[in-house]
């Protein structure tokens, strides 16, 4: 009888320790998990690049750790919330951004209206941004990155509203049709056509008064096509430069 008590003792005794063990465990690996989680939210507020959003995380963050018998759980609740508060604003900072654009984006129609240049201007609205459209063949000569006397006086006709936004960031982008260039053309392939052009574009913009801190100049060849490069007429539409207005969060 004294040997089955024993036996008895002894089964408890390891059952008490193997829950000491798994107990060991589960704090480990809780442990873990907050770590990883204020890494993850800290990774995010440097991303961002925003000294407010940083602040008011690691505001957050402090609050909780000096306020007596705070738990994990409640520093976890703390940050997570003060995440979705930021992404809520964020979001509405976007929505009210977009409805900026869109109105910026029918003040331009009027605009190249009364300018006359319909025709040799065109724009679209997409997601937040106003893409202008302007002719590569009324811009530049066949094959050439020079501008033309009527593509300086088409952008001098733009000048005074992308001066009257100064808010607005603008991304010159050049685009060409499916032709290569000639085997006697001084240019490697449409890759470097379609970059010296949204350059020229560039430059021409700055000596107009346009500040360059605003603005980037991207060549992107042949690969975003209007429409298929099937006919005459569509490789003239696809042969283009456009200004992209766009104003982040």
């Amino acid at each position: 009888m004294k040997e089955k008590n024993k036996n008895i003792l002894m089964d408890i005794d390891d059952l008490t320790e193997n829950e000491e063990e798994e107990g060991t465990w589960m704090q480990t690996f809780s442990d873990m998990s907050m770590l990883l989680l204020t890494f993850f939210i800290l990774m995010y507020s440097f991303s961002s690049i925003n000294k407010k959003t940083f602040n008011s995380y690691l505001l957050s963050v402090r609050r909780a750790l000096v306020s007596g018998g705070t738990s994990k759980m409640q520093l976890q609740k703390a940050m997570l919330n003060n995440e979705e508060g930021i992404l809520l604003q964020e979001a509405r900072l976007r929505h009210q951004i977009i409805e900026q654009q869109r109105q910026l984006f029918s003040d331009f129609n009027l605009y190249y209206t009364e300018k006359g240049i319909e025709g040799l201007v065109g724009a679209k609205f997409d997601k937040g941004k106003i893409i202008i459209g302007l002719s590569g063949d009324v811009l530049f000569a066949p094959g050439q990155v020079t501008l033309t006397p009527k593509g300086k006086e088409v952008l001098k006709k733009l000048k005074n509203f992308l001066i009257m936004h100064p808010n607005e960031e603008i991304n010159i982008v050049g685009h060409t049709d499916d032709v290569p260039p000639s085997p006697k053309s001084r240019f490697k392939d449409n890759w470097e056509i379609s970059a010296l052009r949204a350059l020229s574009v560039l430059r021409y913009l700055i000596s107009l008064g346009i500040n360059p801190d605003r603005m980037t100049a991207t060549g992107l060849g042949d690969t975003k096509p209007l429409v298929p490069n099937t006919s005459p007429e569509n490789r003239k539409k696809n042969r283009r430069v456009e200004i992209i207005l766009e104003r982040n969060v």
